[in-house]
């Protein structure tokens, strides 16, 4: 890969790169916060992923997350949105990651093991196929702490499991066994624990081994729409990012007690 990555990701995380062969294998480690989709981790991701957009010897990716847990969300102790700019930007470098899963050119497949909540099911929902451990387990929850899903959820959600089902994960916080996930066609495979990255890695496989034009132009037409929806999302969780109950949403999970929504 020939474009310059960013300097190292904080101390305590990392973004671990693999290849075997065409496959590029993406693993999130943040073990202080189960894998939480942080800033410089998301950002480190989209670098990443623009750098493989443009390689040609890169023809499938897997993402995965370290300790058996895919990732847990975002990361709420770093979410402190000052301004409206700021959620916008926020919102703009977090999109980065999940345009070029979903409407990259090269396949991508999920390896799930244990949680997969909040943003790391939005991450998922990105991928075009996902594999699920029988231990994963799998929530939104966003408004547990006053937030609506973004990162593209709800624009990938129901395209796996309807507009019925997607209203239901989406505001009934719910959690799901990966057999449930799999019933629903919220996940395509479920495997035995500790096998979900082996049999990624077959899809991958399988998938860097397909003519690449069609994949791509497949994708293309899958995630039309995506750029549409994303906008709309940035200025809907931009507003919530200033809200009152958002503020109290962030407050009571880091105090971890039942948050107090008043409407605001």
């Amino acid at each position: 890969m020939a474009a310059a990555l960013p300097a190292s990701l904080p101390v305590g995380m990392a973004l671990h790169e693999m290849r075997e062969g065409g496959v590029l294998v993406l693993t999130l480690d943040y073990p202080a916060r189960r894998n939480a989709l942080a800033t410089p981790l998301r950002d480190r991701m989209a670098d990443v992923l623009e750098v493989a957009e443009g390689d040609a010897s890169v023809r499938s990716i897997v993402v995965t997350g370290a300790a058996g847990v895919f990732c847990s969300g975002g990361d709420l102790s770093s979410m402190d949105v000052a301004d409206a700019l700021g959620g916008r930007e926020r919102l703009r470098r977090a999109h980065r990651a999940i345009r070029l899963l979903a409407a990259g050119s090269k396949p991508v497949v999920a390896a799930v093991e244990g949680w997969c909540v909040g943003a790391g099911l939005s991450l998922a929902c990105a991928c075009d196929l996902i594999v699920a451990a029988e231990d994963a387990r799998f929530m939104a929850g966003f408004g547990k702490v006053g937030l609506m899903a973004d990162l593209g959820l709800p624009f990938t959600l129901p395209a796996r499991v309807g507009a019925g089902r997607a209203r239901r994960i989406l505001m009934l916080h719910e959690q799901m066994t990966a057999a449930e996930a799999e019933r629903i066609g919220l996940v395509d495979d479920v495997v035995h624990r500790a096998q979900a990255l082996p049999v990624a890695m077959e899809r991958a496989r399988f998938l860097a081994e397909q003519a690449p034009a069609p994949m791509a132009l497949t994708k293309a037409m899958l995630s039309a729409g995506l750029d549409a929806a994303l906008e709309v999302e940035r200025h809907y969780q931009t507003t919530l990012f200033l809200s009152a109950d958002h503020r109290e949403g962030r407050a009571a999970f880091l105090e971890k007690r039942p948050p107090r929504f008043g409407g605001g």
